[in-house]
């Protein structure tokens, strides 16, 4: 079986992964991993669009990088990637998801995104590209998330979605 057809993958060589793409955003961008900016760089040529007097007049949008980025392509490489993985893998037809479900998981990432622009960065940011630096805000997060992840996953296990 190709590796691009599993269902799932290991943890660790994903997790392997990962932190190599991180030492190459480093290498190449001087910059960490992170995708929650993008969205609001979205937003603001959106908004630069139809209100160009209010995104000057606002300092946050003001400031954006340009529209179009690595990051930007990035985040066009993720969702492509889980969709191919999905066909290559077969795992959509083998696991039919309800409409409710696909909402509930739009909305959860958008609540997601929301609270990580709260946070000044999303997961990657803080776990990936923080523990990478050795930041202390890194490692708390990574705790964080996995604890309220086991939480979760705890409360939902008996309860019929």
């Amino acid at each position: 079986m190709s590796i691009l057809a599993r269902p799932s993958w290991s943890p660790y060589a994903a997790g392997a992964g990962i932190g190599i793409l991180s030492w190459f955003a480093f290498w190449s961008a001087d910059h960490p991993l992170g995708v929650s900016s993008v969205m609001v760089r979205v937003v603001a040529a959106i908004e630069q669009a139809a209100a160009p007097a209010h995104v000057a007049a606002t300092p946050y949008l003001s400031k954006l990088a340009p529209f179009f980025d690595w990051e930007f392509a990035l985040v066009i490489g993720l969702a492509a990637g889980a969709w191919l993985s999905a066909r290559l893998s077969h795992s959509a037809e083998d696991s039919p998801v309800s409409s409710t479900r696909r909402w509930q998981a739009i909305l959860g990432g958008f609540l997601l995104l929301f609270g990580a622009r709260l946070a000044g960065g999303c997961t990657s940011g803080h776990g990936i590209s923080g523990s990478l630096q050795l930041a202390l805000s890194g490692w708390i997060f990574f705790a964080c998330i996995f604890a309220s992840g086991m939480l979760t996953a705890q409360v939902l296990k008996n309860r019929e979605l």
